[in-house]
C-alpha cells in the first residue's frame, strides 16, 4: 500500500494529469460557448481545442526537466514520447478522421436509396490541427512552470 502513496506524492504526475484536466475543461468551455449548449461527452471525446494530450505530455516532459534536469535521459524520453503522441495526433489520426469523412460519405451516397441499411457512422473527430496541438502543447508547458514556482 505504501506504493500507492508513492504515485499520490509524484508531483510531474499530478500536475501532467492536472494540465489535462484543465484541458479538457477548457474544450469543454469553448464547445460550449461555440454551440451555446453544455455537452459532457466533450470530455471523454477525441479532438477539439486544446489538445489534451499535448497538454498532458509537454507537462510530463516539463515536470521531468525541471525535476530531474534538462540534460537526463529521462527528459530526452519524455521528449521523444511527447513528439510522438503530438505528431500522431496532429498527422495519424487527423488523416484518419478525414478519410472516415470520405468513407461516411461514400455510405451515405451509394445507400441513399436503400434505407434499410443501417450501418452506424464512421468516427469522424479523431484528430486534432496542427493549430490545436500547439495550444496543447504550449498550455502544458505552462502549467508545468506554474506549478514550478508554486512548489
Amino acid at each position: 500500500m505504501q506504493e500507492f502513496g508513492n504515485i499520490i506524492d509524484n508531483r510531474v504526475l499530478l500536475v501532467a494529469t492536472l494540465a489535462c484536466i484543465i484541458a479538457q475543461a477548457i474544450k469543454l468551455a469553448i464547445h460550449s460557448i461555440r454551440y451555446r449548449k453544455l455537452n459532457f461527452r466533450v470530455l471523454v471525446e477525441t479532438g477539439g481545442m486544446p489538445s489534451a494530450h499535448s497538454a498532458l505530455v509537454t507537462a510530463l516532459a516539463a515536470g521531468i526537466g525541471q525535476t530531474v534536469g534538462w540534460n537526463s535521459t529521462e527528459f530526452a524520453l519524455a521528449t521523444i514520447f511527447a513528439v510522438i503522441v503530438m505528431y500522431d495526433a496532429a498527422g495519424v489520426r487527423q488523416a484518419a478522421g478525414k478519410q472516415a469523412r470520405i468513407l461516411n460519405q461514400i455510405v451515405e451516397e451509394i445507400f441513399e436509396e436503400h434505407q434499410d441499411f443501417n450501418e452506424a457512422r464512421l468516427k469522424e473527430l479523431l484528430g486534432h490541427t496542427p493549430f490545436q496541438v500547439i495550444v496543447g502543447a504550449i498550455l502544458g508547458v505552462l502549467i508545468s512552470w506554474v506549478a514550478a514556482l508554486t512548489y
